[in-house]
């Protein structure tokens, strides 16, 4: 979309909004006509660490949302000459899960308790016994049955119980709503009806019943609402939260509240049965869009959906680059030490490629990339190890090797349940995020460790945001009964899959010898935890 148009199409209101909080980054992307990104803006915050809880405040959250809007109208306004005053949908998402109950008043009620918190393991074993289902630690019914078991007491006065998602769309639209893939991190759904699961909202409100609180679950909870459907238009008053200059005009549409999940399987194009994506930063996720359920649940593994509502296993780790990253770091250091200065892309760029010249199965190697703990193998803390046998081949090639294999070993953990114990087939994984940065390495590697063609496309790096700004935009432009799998493969990637690589069986295999030498060495990662 050429400047010109671009400016015309923004200025009839045409151009679509997507806004994602992330943890350490708010972003907006704004689109065109074909989809694609016509202008930006973020705002960095961080999180704190208040009484022990991982935290934001109300104002982190409103003066982020400000100071995001605001850095995309200047860019509008440098690129295109013209000020940003309508849109033609918007749609918001940020990081899942976590606990924000609001009173009748609708006052906060305790902080915003986020999804890095792990404090709610008694309620997430006692919930995921008693529904058959597991409830990680960072979904909203967790914290909630905490804050319950703990006899906090502010419970008794909960009106309203949101995530960050909700409760930016409730502010600037007045509607206590939610997309359906957001709600799954909530509290489980019937995928069937695309609606909390009726049977544990019931087993809930019994086991609670002896409280006595002026409310039962379904009344505190979002109405749960499927991609494509209306969620809220932007009021008044929503209109000036958002643009503090007061340019913006009321009226415009939302689309349904996302998580980060979900917009993450917008980005990629994999919100098809049979495909799924996997993020992979600083931490990593896999999700694998279901034919049909799984015969059991699994610790392991979260049950969640995609926007439209359709089955999804999740396998989520705490941990995946951090400790690569420490040890490019200190080659930097070492080659800063000898005068040499270096660009950080080309020296991560050699260090992997180097990768690939190793063994498959890292010549013996170990290492443990556990920065904080890890639940896929049962750790609540972590400490960063590495370790070799006085034999083993200790060359450049394989440490590097085993650190990309070790930040996807808790990964493959949890996918070897899908694919070897509940036969899950999928036709093809989506990679995106700083691994896949470096061509055909974290690629390859990924192949490797799950056995299963990866493709890689350009536009994965847009990111989360311009996934929600699809999402506004499918609401919008959709036809009568448009999947929203056909809209993002014909509308969106125009057949488009990006690059493939399969998976190599000599690969393949030493990924296995590498995992058999993971799963045994895990008694030294624990003593490590004791003793350090």
């Amino acid at each position: 979309m050429d400047k010109v148009k671009a400016a015309e199409w923004i200025q009839a209101g045409d151009a679509v909004l997507g806004i994602e909080f992330g943890s350490t980054r708010i972003k907006a992307v704004l689109v065109g006509e074909d989809n694609a990104p016509i202008a930006t803006g973020s705002h960095d915050w961080e999180n704190r660490l208040v009484n022990n809880i991982w935290t934001y405040s109300m104002e982190d959250i409103e003066t982020g949302l400000k100071g995001c809007y605001a850095d995309l109208k200047r860019d509008v306004k440098e690129q295109y000459g013209v000020t940003l005053t309508n849109l033609g949908a918007i749609g918001f998402s940020g990081m899942m899960h976590g606990y924000l109950p609001f009173d009748k008043d609708d006052r906060l009620l305790a902080e915003f308790r986020t999804w890095r918190n792990t404090m709610t393991e008694e309620a997430s074993e006692k919930l995921s016994a008693l529904f058959g289902f597991h409830i990680p630690q960072r979904w909203s019914v967790a914290h909630l049955y905490q804050a319950i078991l703990n006899g906090e007491e502010h419970v008794k006065d909960i009106s309203y119980l949101t995530t960050l998602a909700g409760y930016i769309h409730w502010r600037l639209t007045g509607e206590k709503v939610m997309g359906v893939g957001e709600a799954a991190g909530m509290f489980p759904i019937d995928s069937a009806k695309c609606d909390f699961d009726e049977r544990m909202i019931g087993q809930f409100d019994e086991l609670v019943a002896d409280k006595e609180y002026g409310w039962k679950l379904r009344e505190i909870l979002p109405k749960v609402l499927v991609a494509g459907e209306t969620a809220g238009t932007l009021t008044e008053e929503g209109a000036c939260v958002l643009d503090a200059d007061g340019d913006l005009q009321a009226g415009v549409s939302l689309c349904p509240p996302e998580g980060d999940a979900g917009t993450g399987m917008a980005a990629t194009n994999s919100v098809a049965v049979r495909t799924g994506n996997v993020s992979a930063g600083t931490s990593v996720f896999a999700m694998a869009v279901l034919e049909k359920p799984l015969t059991k649940a699994y610790e392991e593994i979260d049950m969640v959906t995609t926007p439209a509502g359709d089955p999804v296993a999740m396998v989520h780790c705490n941990n995946c680059t951090s400790d690569l990253n420490a040890w490019v770091n200190l080659f930097k250091e070492a080659l800063t030490s000898y005068g040499v200065e270096v660009d950080m892309n080309t020296l991560y760029g050699t260090l992997y490629r180097k990768a690939l010249e190793g063994d498959k199965d890292c010549g013996g190697l170990l290492a443990y990339n556990y920065f904080s703990g890890e639940h896929v193998t049962g750790f609540n803390e972590g400490r960063p190890l590495f370790v070799r046998t006085p034999d083993a081949k200790m060359n450049l090639a394989n440490f590097m090797r085993v650190h990309l294999y070790t930040s996807l070993g808790a990964l493959k953990t949890g996918m070897d349940i899908l694919i070897k114990k509940e036969k899950v087939e999928l036709d093809k994984m989506l990679g995106h995020g700083g691994l896949f940065k470096t061509k055909g390495v974290g690629q390859g590697i990924l192949a490797a460790a799950i056995d299963t063609p990866v493709y890689v496309m350009e536009t994965a790096g847009e990111g989360g945001a311009w996934g929600m700004a699809l999402l506004a935009a499918y609401m919008k432009n959709k036809a009568e009964d448009e999947s929203l799998a056909d809209y993002l493969a014909q509308k969106v990637f125009h057949g488009e899959e990006g690059e493939r690589m399969d998976p190599v069986a000599a690969d393949v295999e030493g990924f296995e010898a590498f995992m058999a030498r993971y799963a045994k060495g895990l008694a030294i990662e624990r003593a490590a935890v004791e003793c350090m």
